[in-house]
Formats: C-alpha cells, sequence, structure tokens
C-alpha cells in the first residue's frame, strides 16, 4: 500500500498507533499560522495554536493535523470555540491520557486573547 493515498485532506484527524503505549511521553504541535474568519465582522483571525498531549493507543498522524487546521480557515468561530473544538476532535480521535490546546490569537482592536483547553478537564481555579 502506498501512504500517500491513505491520508485525507476533509479536515478529519487520523491516528496511527503510538509504539510505545506503556511509556508516558509529550508530543507537541505548534501551528503558528493558524487562521479562521471572525463571525461577527467576517474578518480574518490569525493565531498560534499550540497543542500538547500524552498519547494512550494512538498519535496524531500530523499531515492529516495539517488538513484539519486548514478547514478553520474560512470558518466563521469564536476563538473560545476554535480552541474547544479542536481539543475535542482530538480526543475523538486518540483519547489521549491527556491534552491541553491553547489558541494565542493575535491582537485586535488592542486587544489579544488566550484560550486554554484540557482534557480531562482540569478543576475550576486550577
Amino acid at each position: 500500500m502506498n501512504p500517500k493515498n491513505t491520508f485525507r485532506t476533509d479536515g478529519t484527524i487520523d491516528a496511527f498507533d503510538n509504539q510505545f503505549p506503556g511509556r508516558d511521553y509529550v508530543i507537541e504541535f505548534i501551528a503558528p499560522e493558524f487562521t479562521s474568519v471572525c463571525p461577527m465582522t467576517g474578518q480574518p483571525d490569525f493565531g498560534t495554536i499550540r497543542v500538547t498531549y500524552v498519547p494512550d493507543r494512538k498519535c496524531i498522524e500530523l499531515r492529516s493535523f495539517k488538513f484539519y487546521l486548514h478547514a478553520f480557515r474560512n470558518r466563521g468561530i469564536f476563538y473560545e470555540d476554535v480552541v474547544n473544538t479542536i481539543l475535542e476532535d482530538i480526543v475523538a480521535a486518540v483519547q489521549p491520557r491527556s491534552a491541553t490546546v491553547t489558541g494565542e490569537f493575535n491582537t485586535r482592536g488592542g486587544i489579544s486573547a488566550r484560550v486554554t483547553a484540557s482534557y480531562p478537564s482540569r478543576p475550576s481555579g486550577a
């Protein structure tokens, strides 16, 4: 089978078997060119998405994750929804032991924003 033909480009997160499921280790992805659209103004929003996770039986396939993030490019979505949607989709795709997604969104109107969501959920104030 040709691996080049096994990857989808439809915004789905693909996974592969973790070769070290008995060991906790951290994987971090940083996407400094994330783009979505403000649902209120229709203007583009830019930012950096940081994903940190401890895999269990599956790992995120990086190429599919890149295409997954590109699917947000023309989508009207609030920052909070971006971060929580990405986290939910990662959990659904690979069932990690833990995961954190942080969106650091560029300054607009003099205000920048950082949104962080974690799995499993942390108690309030933690």
